[in-house]
Order: structure tokens, then sequence, then C-alpha cells
């Protein structure tokens, strides 16, 4: 199909790009459902392979760096080469690989190296893949269309661990839950490859002209980058949650992973909801929010089975903050053709600011779980003045 024809076929509508949004969501639905399972149970079975609460946090914390520092080449790559689609299959070919190789893990070590290669593969499809997202949430608003998608990420990653608990009530092992997640990962990149063929150009969903004036990323950017990179390190990852769950004896193993899909589901309902609130009052949801979702660093490092259920709701709408507003208001603040290198560049150093804070959070918490719980609220409360910033200087645009 050439581009003239796919121009005839697909105009740039409101029903068009939400349609584009929605394949795409059904995409990460299935990912979620593969990856996010897997990730629901691997602090537990790394420490099961012998694993401290320090190597499980580093590790955790390394996979983050990786799946987000080399989302600045892949930015790069796509910007230059404007080859959005073949990346993003690279690239979710990698993740999706990853996952059920779990199964045959005989060390820690090994499973540690496809933790990492996971997020690898998810470092070198994010930029491209929200590039193409940003196009067609042009059209139906930038907060609502990310907020759709991430429903739908989260519903996959509510779904995830729901089978993994339910592969762990009847047969224990985490190995066939890892084994088992082979299926939605097959499903992911059929649909992914039947997305490429209906809309082999979805940059051509946004209707107005790429800006060509600026060449630089604005002031704002940076601002905003300093203050959501605060937040991330200040970020506990649910592998060391998890880890200090199995450990305390605060959750049972079948209960970790439904802990998980708590915080998937809060994750994606407060996705659509703040999505819709963001499209109408800009970046300022992102204050309370922040103050909000902080709250869960004492609930399930200090508190009893309860708390920690409710904590890992908290830390899921943190979790839909990140990967749906905080990548809406990207859109909203450079030009369009400056998009990849800017989404690979903020996700680079927010991985950065990620793996630093969860490596200092392994190491503390083997030394006072108080201490861990400081670190991470200060981190996240840190952040409100560089919010509140761009709030007082720059008047959000939401087109």
């Amino acid at each position: 199909m050439n581009r003239a024809n796919f121009i005839s076929i697909v105009k740039p509508t409101k029903r068009t790009a939400l349609q584009f949004v929605i394949m795409i969501g059904v995409v990460s639905l299935f990912a979620d459902c593969t990856y996010e399972g897997a990730r629901s149970i691997t602090g537990p079975f790394m420490a099961l392979l012998g694993a401290s609460g320090a190597v499980v946090s580093i590790v955790a914390g390394l996979g983050e760096l990786l799946g987000y520092s080399l989302r600045l080449g892949s930015g790069k790559l796509s910007e230059r080469t404007q080859k959005f689609w073949p990346i993003a299959l690279f690239g979710y070919l990698i993740q999706m690989a990853a996952v059920p190789l779990l199964a045959l893990a005989g060390s820690w070590h090994t499973a540690a190296l496809l933790i990492i290669v996971e997020r690898i593969g998810k470092a070198i499809r994010n930029p491209p893949r929200d590039v193409m997202l940003s196009h067609a949430a042009k059209e139906i608003g930038y907060g609502w269309g990310f907020g759709v998608h991430e429903a739908l990420d989260q519903f996959g990653a509510l779904v995830g661990p729901l089978v993994v608990a339910l592969v762990l009530a009847y047969r224990g092992s985490y190995r066939t839950a890892f084994a088992v997640l082979v299926v939605p990962a097959v499903i992911t990149y059929a649909l992914l490859v039947v997305a490429r063929l209906v809309y082999p150009r979805p940059e051509e969903l946004e209707p107005k002209p790429i800006e060509t004036e600026a060449d630089t990323l604005p002031k704002i950017f940076w601002v905003y980058l300093t203050g959501a990179a605060l937040v991330a390190a200040g970020f506990a990852d649910f592998q060391l949650i998890a880890f200090h769950f199995a450990k305390a004896g605060v959750v049972d193993k079948t209960w970790i992973p439904i802990a998980y899909a708590v915080a998937m589901g809060v994750s994606g309902l407060g996705s659509l909801l703040f999505g819709r609130i963001f499209d109408r009052v800009g970046i300022r949801v992102l204050v309370p929010l922040t103050l909000v979702s902080a709250l869960f660093a004492p609930l399930v490092f200090l508190g009893g089975f309860w708390p920690a259920i409710i904590g890992s709701g908290l830390w899921g709408l943190g979790m839909g903050v990140h990967e749906s507003i905080i990548p809406a208001a990207v859109a909203t603040m450079v030009p369009a053709h400056k998009r990849p290198t800017a989404y690979g560049l903020f996700t680079a150093a927010y991985g950065v600011a990620w793996f630093l804070g969860s490596a200092v959070m392994g190491f503390v918490y083997d030394v006072s779980l108080r201490a861990v719980v400081i670190f991470c609220v200060v981190l996240q409360c840190l952040a409100l003045p560089f919010f509140l910033k761009i709030i007082r200087s720059h008047k959000q645009k939401i087109a």
C-alpha cells in the first residue's frame, strides 16, 4: 500500500485516531499480561534461587536503568530513520521471548539476565510506540489518548498476575507460571503485526503539519524532567515490595501477584480518570497525585496485610501516573518532530534516577525499613516545587 492510498483510506479523524489507540492498547494489554505477570513473582523467585534483598533491588534497578536509558538511542534512531514500526517490532520480539525463558532459569544469575533483557526489549520498542500514540492522541486529547492506552495496558497487567496467582494456587511452581505466559506473548506479537499492516503510517493520523521552526527542546521540558526524575528515584520497584512481602511474611506467596493485580487495576482506572482531568487542567493534576501515591511506602513496608494491599493500590496509582500522564505531558511541551528524541531523553534520565533510587533502597532495606520509607516519601515530595514552577510559568495548551 502506497502513501497516497493510505491517506485516502485512513483520514486523520478522531474516530480513526481512537481506533489506532485502542488497537495499540490491546497489543499492550497482552504484552503487559506477559511481562507484568512475570514481574509480580520475579522478586520471590530470585529469593528462592538464593538472591538477597540488595541483589533483587539492584537487578530491578539495573533493568529499569537499561530499560529507560537505552530509549535515548531508540528515540534518536526513530527520529533519524522514521522507521517506527520496524524498531518497535524488534523490541517487542526481544521482550516477549525473554519472559517464558525464565521458566528455564537455573540460578538467580540467569534469571537476572533475562529480567534485564526483558527491560532492554521494552527500551527499544517504547519510544517509537509512544511517538505513534502521540500522533493519534493529538486528535483526541493527549491525556485521554494516553489514558485509554494505559487503561487497556493495565488491564493486561491486572490479568497477568491473576493468571500467575491461579497457576501458583493449583501448581505452586514459579517455573510453570512463567511457562504459561508464552501464550499471551505469542498473541501480543501476532496482534502487533496486524496493527502494522492496518496502520503502516500512524504519523499521518496527526492532522496538523509538523512544526519545523524549533530545533531544540524548550526550557520547561528540562524543569519537568527534573521533577519527574525525583519522583522516579523515590518510587520503589514492585520486585522489592514483593520481596519484602515474602520475606516478612506479610503477604502469602499466592496473594503477592493478587496484590500486584490490585495495583494494576487501580492504575488502569486512574489512567482513564486522570487522563481526562489532565486534558482539562494540565500538569497541575500531578501535584495531588504525587502526594497521594507517595503514601504507598509506609503502608507496604511498615503495615500488615490490609495496609500492604491498600499500599499496593496507591503504588498502582503512582504507576498509572508514570505511564500515562507523565508521557502525555511531554507531548504538550515539545514540537512533534522532536518527540522521538524528547521521549528517549526523558525516559533515559527517568531510568537513571529510578536505578539510583532502587540501588539506595536495596542497601537501605537490609538496614532499616523506616529509612526506606523516609527516602521514598522525601524524594517524591521534592519533585513538587518543579511541578509548581511549571504551573506558574507555563500555561498548558491542550489542543
